[in-house]
């Protein structure tokens, strides 16, 4: 496991799907690192809180916090070093602060706050709440999305964070993350 929360030094451009719950980020982390021909970095949240509920029925505490944020950096610092000019992440510290304050009346673990504001990545595609909720055993604020979408925009706009919104049918969210990429990665080689 990392012993920090920090970001290696990697030569590729790092792109994270940001946002509310059930809102397309998985499906369009692994169609775009498809699309690119590259990697993406899994929610290691989900693996992690599927074991526990699985093994012990348990849902999220802020005990399981800070071991989140780190198997998320391990992941994302392991899939820089073998991604093909562009890394997906889906998600990334900033989310992961911005759960746990909403979750937990504004407590977030001084190390995630610390490398969440650290941690650069060059553009964010804030996905819209357009899409239909879709329970599982982890997902439960089906009502919460509106609020959320404003928590996590404003957060990148507090921030002042290169984001995008992604919205519409799951096509058109690709496409338009496609044109996006392809314009960071021109301005990349200065073409």
């Amino acid at each position: 496991m990392e012993k920090t929360l920090e970001q290696q030094p990697a030569t590729c451009l790092k792109v994270v799907l940001f946002g509310p719950e059930s809102t397309g980020k998985t499906t369009l982390a692994k169609q775009l690192a498809a699309h690119f021909h590259t990697e993406w970095v899994p929610e290691y949240m989900r693996e992690y809180l599927e074991e526990k509920w699985e093994t012990k029925k348990e849902k999220i505490s802020k005990a399981d916090l800070l071991p989140i944020a780190l198997g998320q950096m391990r992941a994302e610092n392991s899939a820089s070093e073998k991604a093909n000019r562009i890394l997906f992440c889906d998600t990334n510290l900033l989310e992961i602060k911005v759960y746990s304050e909403y979750y937990y009346d504004g407590f977030c673990p001084s190390e995630i706050k610390e490398f969440a504001l650290k941690n650069t990545y060059d553009l964010y595609f804030l996905t819209y709440i357009d899409t239909p909720w879709i329970s599982d055993n982890l997902r439960d604020r089906p009502n919460d999305r509106s609020e959320l979408f404003c928590i996590f925009e404003s957060e990148l706009k507090r921030l002042h964070l290169p984001y995008k919104t992604l919205q519409g049918s799951n096509s058109v969210r690709l496409n338009s993350a496609i044109s996006e990429i392809q314009k960071l990665l021109k301005q990349q080689s200065g073409c």
